[in-house]
């Protein structure tokens, strides 16, 4: 008799389709692959996926060789124009009732998504993810997931494999409640990224030592693993992309558009994202979005503009 431990075993895991291999999609590939997911992937450089090959990641040469035969197919790419081009080249490939996870911050754009799903038959699962390139290799996102019950069975082995936690929203991701979510978390994240960056640099411009405001605010209501982890980066000037000003304006961009068209005025991410793109003309836009101190600096000081310059190494 097979006991229901011994048929769960055998029930065979998804192919797995990751299209795009950057920051977050990347470690996503690598640890469903970890996980005993059949994984293929696809990245527009394919440079940057061939890693991928060493943890038994297969490599394709184009999204619709990447997606023949898989179950599941998860676009974690820059944007929604960016998605919808890398679907419409797999569409050769893709069956009838593939189930396509957008794990992408598209906006708004999740409406013109939703409807090329609706058209090519797919069934779509909404699902932004919260997290940066740490969280990613760790398996420790958090996903925000819209989509059928009956796809659930399906999808969610894969979200407990790249995540930490799970929060479904809807029933329907074509309405797009989770890329709505993922628009007001990424407010807070504007705002607290610049908070830091301004801080730091107004100490700096006051001659204030900067790991004296970082000790008052550590232990305190104020402080946050977020905010330990930006300062760090300022104090030490590493600046290796987590998640970059150049995405960070996007995403800045997305929440901007998107409260206009509610008729809101959201002051303070139209002010950061003026920041982020200042600090990507300076030329930091590949770099980690801490990076956005240097937009308090002039073009002729941004070079030496580091908050620790004149500071005593930590210890």
């Amino acid at each position: 008799m097979t006991t229901p431990q011994a048929a769960e075993q055998a029930t065979p895991q998804p192919v797995v389709a990751v299209l795009g291999t950057g920051i977050i999609g990347a470690p996503v590939a690598r640890n469903l692959a970890k996980g005993g997911f059949t994984v293929r992937a696809w990245n527009r450089t394919r440079a940057k996926a061939d890693a991928l090959a060493a943890d038994g990641v297969h490599v394709a040469d184009t999204p619709a060789e990447a997606v023949d035969g898989a179950d599941v197919v998860l676009t974690v790419l820059n944007d929604g124009p960016r998605v919808l081009e890398a679907v419409r080249a797999a569409a050769p490939k893709l069956a009838a009732g593939t189930v396509w996870v957008q794990v992408s911050t598209v906006g708004e754009d999740i409406d013109e998504i939703g409807a090329y799903a609706a058209e090519a038959g797919l069934v779509l699962v909404d699902a932004p993810v919260l997290g940066t390139r740490q969280p990613a290799e760790l398996g420790k996102l958090v996903v925000l997931a819209a989509g059928p019950e009956s796809v659930r069975p399906t999808v969610q082995p894969l979200f407990d494999t790249i995540g930490s936690r799970t929060v479904w929203i809807a029933d329907d991701g074509a309405k797009g409640a989770a890329s709505r979510l993922k628009l007001v978390l990424n407010t807070w994240v504007i705002a607290l990224t610049n908070g830091v960056g301004e801080a730091l640099s107004l100490a700096k411009g006051l001659d204030v030592d900067p790991r004296h405001f970082v000790d008052v605010i550590t232990g305190g209501p104020l402080d946050s693993g977020y905010f330990q982890g930006k300062s760090a980066a300022v104090l030490a000037e590493d600046f290796t992309p987590s998640f970059t000003v150049d995405n960070a304006e996007k995403d800045a961009r997305l929440a901007a558009e998107a409260a206009r068209r509610t008729g809101l005025r959201l002051d303070g991410v139209e002010a950061g994202r003026d920041r982020f793109a200042r600090a990507s003309a300076q030329g930091h836009g590949g770099e980690d979005m801490a990076a956005v101190y240097f937009a308090s600096f002039d073009d002729a000081d941004a070079a030496d503009a580091s908050a620790a310059s004149d500071a005593e190494p930590k210890v």
